[in-house]
């Protein structure tokens, strides 16, 4: 009998799987022979296409909402036309349809897995998936399913792949790479599917006996009675909610109230977040909910999605940050790569210098605004300048709309302080309705220490007492001001960072909705200066 192997992984759907390996075997490209003309091959990767589209349709007519959601995702990255004249430039250049396709993808796919931020690494996946379902349509191969109750080991599973899988008879997911944000992940925790990720490269042969641990977050090849008793799913224990909290309020042990509000990267997320536990919405990105070019000036979509979230918000702030695309979020056609962005059209910025986007937005905010209590929020702001120009899109907008008899209201404008130029000056932004920093980035622009490299990130991390100073200096320019200021970079969902930021003033965390119980937990320990409540007795 084989000796067991325990690896370990992180938990992104819990539970307890068992079953014999499915082992996906890495995708190639099916070279075609340009044998007909440029003209000819181009007509059959647009015929691929459509008939990937169609696939994808159906199977979301037959889906729940939330699946639908995620297929309507692939579906407007296919009908983006910047993908496909990438391809066709590789056609043109002498390669067959699935080889340019395949080639086109997998440079979009390698930026993606590039990025720094991990809600966009994981929609990496989603790229494969149509790259996939157009090279099945090109060359006839049908796409890879698995035996029922089979557990699925790979670098990664498309959404589309775990849709059509018949999970009733158990199974699990085991993957090298992942991300508990992916479309999987959240598919996976949807149909309690048992699923680890991150496990690193490792070696099992196909039809092995694997156990899924979710629960612990390990994966056991070969294992015996005693790893399956010990795994067996154990009732979920109730975790301490932190006392006297509502509506996403906590007090501190000194009494003083601390509002909590949700971070959303997809309105997928809402499904599974109570709204009475937040304060509302302290930040929205928008650059995660459009996949192509199109999407982007689609003011119809965007208005859809703001509506629910203001819906879902109810009487409570939902804030809206209008879309950050440059730097390490780009588009097909929409901002630079990150080596040239990081400093230059970015966010605000770009959205300056190209008015039709800007502009596609702020008439789905101002629709949208009439269903809530709507903030918007601007990315990148450097001078004041650029937010009054932003601010007179929204004036000239909304008299348009109004002229046409379409319903609109004006938001709260606020700004992200996250460049350094912004920060030291805040008492110039008098038109900015509140403040939210942006931590992630004040660090690297305060350090000149890109987020994404290693080879500096021990100065970046080094970054924390310098934007502390400059937090504490911009609360007491924001009080002066009589302006509302929070806080919704990474450090803030980092229970660690909690005291310190406490300390310099700030009273209004935006976090993620993951790790709200741990935050709640945290301030409630604490006194408003940071100081724990029990070194105070």
């Amino acid at each position: 009998m084989a000796e067991a192997v325990e690896i370990a992984g992180i938990a992104a759907s819990p539970g307890v799987g068992l079953g014999p390996v499915h082992r996906a075997a890495d995708v190639t490209a099916e070279v075609l022979a340009l044998r007909d003309t440029v003209a000819a091959e181009r007509d059959k990767l647009r015929q691929a296409i459509a008939t990937a589209v169609a696939e994808l349709r159906a199977l979301a007519d037959r889906s729940d909402e939330e699946s639908a959601g995620i297929l309507d995702f692939q579906i407007e990255m296919l009908l983006d036309p910047a993908l496909v004249e990438m391809a066709e430039d590789r056609i043109v250049a002498g390669d067959g349809a699935a080889l340019a396709w395949v080639g086109a993808l997998d440079d979009y796919i390698a930026g993606i897995e590039e990025a720094p931020d991990e809600q966009l690494r994981a929609r990496a996946v989603d790229v494969v998936d149509i790259r996939n379902r157009v090279v099945s349509a090109l060359t006839g191969l049908p796409l890879e399913d698995f035996a029922s109750g089979s557990v699925f080991v790979g670098k990664d599973l498309e959404p589309s792949r775990f849709l059509a899988h018949d999970w009733t008879a158990g199974g699990g997911i085991v993957l090298f790479e992942g991300s508990v944000s992916s479309h999987v992940a959240m598919l996976a925790r949807g149909r309690s599917v048992p699923m680890v990720v991150a496990t690193g490269r490792f070696e099992v042969a196909d039809g092995a006996r694997v156990l899924v641990d979710a629960n612990n977050g390990r994966v056991v090849i070969a294992p015996d009675d005693g790893h399956v008793r010990e795994a067996k799913p154990k009732k979920a224990e109730a975790r301490p909610i932190a006392a006297r909290r509502a509506g996403g309020v906590v007090e501190t042990a000194d009494g003083v109230a601390i509002r909590l509000s949700a971070i959303i990267n997809d309105p997928l997320e809402l499904k599974a977040i109570n709204p009475a536990s937040f304060a509302g919405i302290g930040l929205m990105r928008t650059e995660f909910l459009v996949a192509s070019s199109a999407d982007a000036v689609n003011e119809q979509r965007h208005y859809d999605i703001y509506r629910h979230t203001l819906e879902w918000a109810g009487d409570a702030p939902a804030i809206v940050r209008m879309l950050d695309l440059g730097g390490d979020k780009t588009l097909p056609g929409l901002g630079a790569r990150k080596s040239e962005s990081f400093m230059g059209l970015r966010g605000t910025r770009l959205l300056l210098a190209r008015p039709e986007l800007a502009r596609a937005q702020v008439r789905a905010l101002l629709r949208a605004a009439v269903h809530g209590n709507l903030g918007v929020l601007l990315p990148m702001v450097t001078v004041p300048d650029e937010l009054d120009a932003m601010r007179t899109y929204f004036e000239e907008e909304r008299a348009v709309l109004l002229g046409r008899g379409v319903e609109a209201r004006m938001p709260e404008i606020g700004m992200m302080v996250e460049v350094p130029a912004a920060a030291l000056m805040l008492e110039q932004f008098s038109h900015s309705a509140f403040f939210s920093f942006g931590t992630n980035d004040l660090a690297q622009y305060l350090m000149a220490a890109a987020r994404d490299d290693q080879s500096v990130a021990a100065l970046y991390d080094a970054a924390t007492p310098a934007v502390l100073r400059v937090i504490a200096q911009c609360v007491g320019l924001a009080k002066a001001m009589k302006r509302p200021i929070g806080i919704c970079g990474e450090i803030a969902s980092d229970p660690r960072h909690i005291p310190a930021l406490m300390a310099a003033g700030l009273r209004h965390f935006s976090v993620a909705p993951d790790r709200v119980t741990d935050i709640r937990s945290t301030i409630s320990g604490l006194c408003t200066d940071g100081q724990a409540a029990a070194e105070m007795k």
